[in-house]
């Protein structure tokens, strides 16, 4: 089997090449060109690199030789501050996504894997089922709600099976330098004070490798047409989050860990609860969150060369 995977430099792009390596499955690895992040993708045989920008897949040359049976569509431009709400740029996206469903056909895909997003309910008290009301607030979880739309669309008139993976929140190696887990891992690490809203808010954490097996087993057996919420599945205070990977970095780097927890005020329109009902994804995958958090901060903490 061969798969195609975009953007596939972050934690769960990285987790997933890794885990097709695992199961000696071919990868295609669309990356931006001259990315500082491309050393991250592993090393194998079986990985081919091809550069290219979200925008260049209608132009892209593909041979007979790279067919290929599953796509994920991961690459996504402006995920990050307030990028998000450039309306212009996350209206390309929508076209990037629609372009990889065109490339996916010319690929002699079957199945087309999409990675959403939480940021497309808005705010939600409560647990997030595939059938909660949408009513995105930021320009990123728009585009992702009308990229799933239009690309299920498409796929249904090309013949070629669409899953729409809604992804809460994933941690782990070659994640965002700017994410609260990387930021707090590395700031106490260094022994820097690091600043918190009151982590009042529930949040459910998933380690990427559990997000790399959820979707390759949605690639696999995800049934056609469906939304299906990607987390652990249960959530807990994010201050609990905080107050945890201080203990497991103070233990195993044998550093002093400053905390400012209630420092920082809730930004405008906070999320307050996010956690998923991953129901639909256990019955029609198997899949099972096998990482617990103090598990993957370990394995964080161990690739950067603390503890074994």
């Amino acid at each position: 089997m061969k798969i195609v995977i975009t953007g596939p430099t972050g934690a769960i792009g990285v987790a997933l090449i890794q885990k097709c390596i695992q199961n000696q499955i071919s990868v295609l690895a669309i990356c931006h060109p001259g990315s500082a992040r491309i050393q991250n993708i592993p090393e194998s045989r079986l990985v081919k690199v091809i550069e290219a920008d979200l925008g260049e897949f209608d132009r892209l040359a593909v041979g007979q030789n790279e067919r290929c049976e599953i796509f994920y569509h991961l690459g996504w431009a402006g995920t990050t501050g307030e990028a998000r709400n450039e309306m212009s740029l996350q209206v390309d996206n929508i076209r990037y996504t629609l372009a990889a469903v065109r490339l996916a056909e010319r690929l002699g895909c079957h199945t087309f894997v999409g990675a959403g997003s939480q940021a497309e309910y808005g705010r939600v008290e409560g647990i997030l089922r595939p059938d909660t009301p949408v009513f995105p607030e930021t320009g990123y979880g728009m585009a992702k709600l009308c990229a799933g739309q239009m690309s299920r669309h498409i796929c249904e008139k090309s013949g070629i099976k669409h899953i729409w993976a809604r992804i809460l929140s994933v941690y782990g190696p070659c994640d965002d330098e700017n994410s609260m887990i990387s930021m707090s891992v590395r700031n106490m690490i260094e022994g820097k004070r690091t600043d918190y809203t009151p982590g009042e808010q529930r949040w459910d954490y998933l380690y990427s490798s559990d997000a790399a097996q959820a979707l390759y087993l949605l690639g696999l057996r995800g049934k056609s047409g469906k939304v299906y919420m990607v987390g652990r599945g249960e959530s807990r205070e994010l201050r609990s989050y905080i107050l945890e990977m201080a203990e497991i970095v103070g233990k195993v780097c044998g550093v002093r860990v400053i905390l400012g927890i209630g420092a920082l005020p809730y930004q405008e329109k906070q999320v307050m609860h996010l956690e998923a009902d991953i129901t639909e994804l256990k019955r029609d995958t198997g899949f099972i969150p096998r990482t617990t958090f103090e598990d993957g901060i370990r394995e964080i903490l161990r690739k950067e060369g603390y503890g074994q």
